[in-house]
């Protein structure tokens, strides 16, 4: 436990609380020892009161709440005094409005304390669900080993959550689940790895990066954004101002050029720093959309966009940017974090649209795609969206849903792909150019009807003939955009969101 502390920590700045909790004997247990007598040994051999240890201290000048656990400690079980520990630290975080890390290992509940341990989960969870209610920022470590009761409350209701490289993280015991199946358990079952893969964690890192990557995290979650200083002007809201004169299906080959910047490559030109956090938390990371924390001119924001990729390789392997029912859970669960937080949206759209195919089916595309919408709309956080590229379906709106959309000039965004209007109308793909037209998908065309609210001009001959320009205008973009939404409420941008959506269509009385 000193180890992690001293690993973690800034130097000098660790002061343990004053009063850790000290457990007793609820039941009078005894097994091959009455269970005083195993507390006792445990002590004697931490020099601690029980398997928790919690304090305040400092992570690259970021104030903490820590709480660090010990294994060593009958197995860092849960009992109530471990449950305590871990409800004063959230307390005091949210009394003091400081970021929680918890450092964790264990082997679950307390077994010596009955129902008693149990209650423990429900008396921890629900401090962890106050703090997300109060936007305090927490951050669990997840080490070797996490298992049972408190993998099962407060270990997994962190915002962030990181695994230790190597490490076993689970419910059940790899034994009990290969004796209760009698099944051959996946390599690296159960591992931090294998957890990252299925959506479960948002990072995995090795023990000695820790603590750079907990500053990154605690300052991009946790810094207050700064006044934006970029350049409204560079958004037009002139349509003839922006037309290029290029025929819309000659636009939509631009937007769909491989060569074009993806989300990644703007990241990595407009970003001061970038922490990508992954998976839905509900067994699946999609690749097709990326997100995370990033800052941008020291303001913060979630950033999320769609990935297509430029090579053969990535665009198979991020299905073109065809997100699936697990891309949009992302998404929302990030937007949602960014709420708590405070800090403004900004998505970068850049989609044919949402993957079809029967496993996208099966776990509710419909669905993912309806709740990221509705999510999306009653956000109290600032919500900027810019079509980069193409803009398709309802793949698009999902990740679009804001209170300013911009587009670059050369974007296209419609309801459909002109090849599938074709294929619906005429039974081929053959009449796409001039169903290109008739959609009236460009950017200019986009901004005729309101669809978006400004175009951001691109250089001659696209993103892809100089990215560095693009970047610039669409960093100003941005800034400019959030220095707009800078003066209004929650409760405005809520309305100012539901209103501009409200009044799009073209009906007659």
């Amino acid at each position: 436990m000193d180890d992690r502390v001293e690993q973690l920590l800034d130097p000098g700045s660790w002061r343990p609380a004053e009063r850790q909790p000290v457990g007793g004997d609820p039941l009078g247990f005894v097994d091959s020892r009455p269970y005083p007598q195993r507390l006792d040994d445990a002590r004697r051999r931490s020099g601690r009161p029980d398997a928790v240890c919690y304090g305040f201290g400092q992570v690259d000048g970021h104030d903490v709440v820590l709480a660090v656990m010990d294994f060593s400690f009958l197995g860092g079980s849960m009992g109530s005094a471990v449950g305590e520990a871990i409800v004063r630290a959230a307390e005091d975080a949210r009394s003091s409005r400081t970021p929680l890390v918890l450092v964790v290992a264990s082997g679950g509940a307390r077994m010596q304390e009955g129902a008693l341990s149990l209650m423990q989960m429900a008396k921890t969870a629900q401090a962890m669900r106050r703090l997300h209610e109060d936007g305090v920022l927490s951050v669990a470590i997840l080490t070797d080993p996490t298992f049972g009761g408190v993998t099962a409350s407060f270990a997994t209701l962190a915002d962030v959550l990181i695994g230790e490289q190597g490490a076993h993280i689970g419910f059940a015991g790899p034994r009990v689940i290969a004796n209760a199946t009698r099944e051959r358990l996946p390599e690296g079952f159960q591992t931090a790895e294998y957890l990252l893969g299925a959506g479960l964690l948002d990072r995995v890192e090795s023990r000695r990066e820790l603590r750079s990557l907990l500053g990154r995290v605690l300052d991009l979650a946790g810094g207050r954004p700064t006044a934006c200083l970029g350049h409204p002007d560079v958004v037009v809201g002139d349509p003839a101002a922006v037309d290029t004169g290029e025929s819309a299906a000659e636009t939509l080959q631009l937007a769909r050029d491989v060569r074009r910047p993806t989300t990644l490559d703007y990241v990595g030109r407009i970003c001061d720093d970038w922490l990508e956090l992954h998976g839905d938390r509900l067994g699946d990371d999609d690749p097709a959309i990326v997100g995370g924390l990033a800052s941008i001119a020291g303001h913060r924001i979630v950033l999320l966009g769609h990935q297509k990729g430029h090579d053969t390789a990535e665009r198979v392997a991020r299905n073109f940017g065809m997100a699936g029912p697990a891309g949009y859970r992302k998404a929302l669960r990030l937007m949602r974090l960014a709420e708590r937080l405070g800090l403004p949206v900004v998505t970068l759209v850049d989609t044919q649209g949402a993957a079809p195919g029967i496993d996208a089916e099966r776990y509710g595309q419909s669905w993912a795609i309806a709740e990221c919408i509705a999510g999306m709309a009653r956000l109290e956080t600032p919500v900027l969206s810019v079509v980069i590229g193409e803009g398709g379906s309802g793949g698009a709106l999902a990740l679009a849903t804001a209170n300013q959309v911009f587009a670059l000039s050369n974007a296209c965004y419609s309801v459909i792909s002109p090849e599938s209007c074709s294929t619906i109308l005429y039974g081929d793909p053959s009449h796409g150019p001039r169903m290109a037209e008739a959609l009236r998908l460009t950017a200019p065309e986009q901004l005729r009807l309101g669809i978006v609210d400004g175009v951001v001009p691109e250089p001659d001959g696209g993103t892809q003939s100089d990215p560095a320009t693009a970047a610039a205008r669409l960093k100003d973009a941005i800034l400019g955009g959030l220095a707009r939404m800078a003066p209004l409420s929650a409760a405005q941008l809520r309305d100012q969101r539901h209103n501009r959506f409200r009044a799009l269509g073209v009906v007659d009385d």
